[in-house]
């Protein structure tokens, strides 16, 4: 993938990635060197109508999604075909480390996260990439749907699994000020007093934002 397409990608530039691609319609199809394709780095830098115009142009084409475009942007329908055709797709990793159902959680909505659980795919798996976290981190922080994470959860993901850094799923929702998916966390055994490797605690990282009334609501819950 070009550096520039990267950049108008990166920045919205929805009239001119159209003008690129449909000056050359290869682009749409290119990988980076990790093989992500530029429909997924729309989707990482929050560009939905870059996005849009992608997965119409590769309809358009006849261009089928991989496995980790589908679950970052399409439902159940979809994921269900290609994992009908090819079951272990839902335990495979993207070239930057993902498995689909972190990509579901973190951008796609609950029905493929649904579908793909259905497929057997696992919650605990840790993601190859610096982050090594689970599907339920990833969903924490990117995604913040409070069926997917309540989904996850019901399958058996952790509610203090660690992440690098010791950071749990419960930081996320503090930092977040969500006080709906911090009761969904506690509902199901998250440790509001846990720590992170630095030594901080939910109430820390909700008071390092600004979040006051969050931070001493978790201060006073009940140790475990």
């Amino acid at each position: 993938m070009s550096t520039l397409l990267l950049k108008l990608i990166q920045q919205g530039a929805t009239a001119e990635v159209a003008d690129a691609v449909l000056a050359d319609p290869a682009l749409a199809t290119l990988r980076d060197p990790q093989g992500v394709s530029p429909l997924m780095w729309a989707v990482y830098f929050s560009q939905p109508l870059v996005r849009d115009f992608l997965l119409s142009r590769l309809e358009a084409e006849g261009i089928a999604l991989d496995i980790f475009e589908a679950a970052a942007t399409c439902g159940e329908a979809h994921l269900g075909a290609l994992l009908k055709a090819q079951p272990e797709l839902a335990h495979s990793f993207s070239g930057d480390g993902w498995t689909p159902l972190h990509l579901a959680a973190a951008f796609g909505t609950p029905a493929a996260v649904s579908a793909l659980l259905a497929a057997g795919a696992s919650v605990e798996t840790f993601s190859k990439n610096p982050q090594q976290n689970q599907p339920l981190h990833a969903g924490l922080a990117l995604g913040k749907n409070t069926e997917t994470i309540r989904l996850l959860l019901e399958h058996g993901a952790k509610a203090n699994a660690a992440q690098a850094g010791g950071f749990t799923p419960l930081f996320s929702a503090a930092i977040a000020n969500r006080i709906d998916l911090v009761e969904i966390l506690l509902a199901f055994g998250a440790d509001p007093h846990r720590r992170s490797d630095a030594g901080k605690t939910a109430a820390d990282f909700a008071r390092e934002r600004g979040h006051a009334e969050m931070a001493a609501w978790l201060e006073s819950l009940p140790v475990n």
